[in-house]
């Protein structure tokens, strides 16, 4: 299976894309280049906004107040649009403190509301980085650490299950999951070689399969729930992403990439893509309550 361009976006760090069923529409962030991105497959168009400092992921708000989006500097911020002109939001609160070498990368909300980020060393040397459990109330609690590129938080359809990655070491790690949050039981999901490049974002489908990004791969793998490979998605591009899954039935596959650190000859890096793989998605997941 083939995925096609639906918007060249020209993303230097094309990340985090997360459906809005209530817009319609896809939303992503280019790190690098510190803007938003929104795509309305209703007409096949794209939209960016500037963003006076880079939002490395936002999820959506439980009470319909915008999104809650994780910024370079380790804060998490509100962002609203209204219309098509976006507002900045008061800090909800400030992670890692004491880090001021590390960034926030990547972030996904669980069905309880909770909001599960991870930071990683900006510069991509120390494994400096952590996984935190953001709760509806503002709470915060750091359940896991060591990691040099965070990646991935993805749920199973059950919500017993939580994905994690870090890229340098090529493994997704899988915790248990409790009704309360709690994680147990980490152990190496999926290790990926040499030749498979490295695993980036990623997404889970109502069957329990995980979609992966690859990465330096140029292409999105879906493994089956005991970790073994079921099928493939290539793209034209090297520095695939993340994915999630989109469009009113959740049936359409959206995919990020990046120009950053492209090899020649790839003049759609940095572009969405997406294909109809012939599943569904999970409704995406928002922090707090409604």
């Amino acid at each position: 299976m083939d995925a096609h361009c639906v918007w060249e976006a020209g993303a230097a760090l094309g990340e985090g894309p997360v459906w809005s069923p209530s817009r319609n529409a896809l939303f992503a962030v280019d790190i690098r280049g510190a803007r938003l991105l929104r795509y309305t497959p209703a007409d096949g168009r794209g939209r960016d906004w500037p963003l006076e400092e880079a939002a490395c992921w936002l999820v959506e708000r439980a009470d319909g107040a915008g999104f809650v989006a994780g910024l370079r500097s380790r804060r998490l911020v509100g962002l609203t649009l209204d219309g098509d002109r976006l507002s900045v939001e008061p800090e909800v609160l400030r992670l890692e403190e004491d880090a001021p070498g590390n960034r926030l990368n990547d972030a996904a909300a669980d069905t309880a509301g909770r909001l599960w980020v991870g930071s990683m060393d900006d510069a991509e040397q120390d494994a400096s980085g952590a996984l935190y459990r953001v709760d509806p109330d503002g709470s915060v609690e750091r359940v896991d650490e060591g990691y040099t590129v965070s990646n991935g938080p993805a749920l199973s359809p059950d919500g017993r299950t939580l994905y994690h990655t870090d890229s340098p070491r090529r493994t997704i790690y899988a915790f248990a999951l409790a009704a309360d949050g709690a994680l147990s039981g980490k152990r190496a999901h999926i290790r990926f070689g040499e030749e498979d490049g490295y695993p980036d974002g990623m997404t889970c489908d109502a069957e329990g399969h995980l979609w992966v990004a690859h990465w330096s791969g140029g292409r999105v793998s879906r493994f089956r729930p005991d970790g073994t490979l079921d099928r493939v998605v290539r793209l034209p591009v090297s520095n695939v992403t993340s994915c999630a899954f989109g469009g009113p039935g959740l049936d359409q596959l959206f995919i990020t990439t990046a120009g950053q650190d492209a090899p020649a000859g790839e003049p759609l890096a940095g572009a969405l893509f997406a294909c109809t793989p012939g599943v569904v998605g999970l409704p995406p997941g928002r922090f707090g309550t409604p």
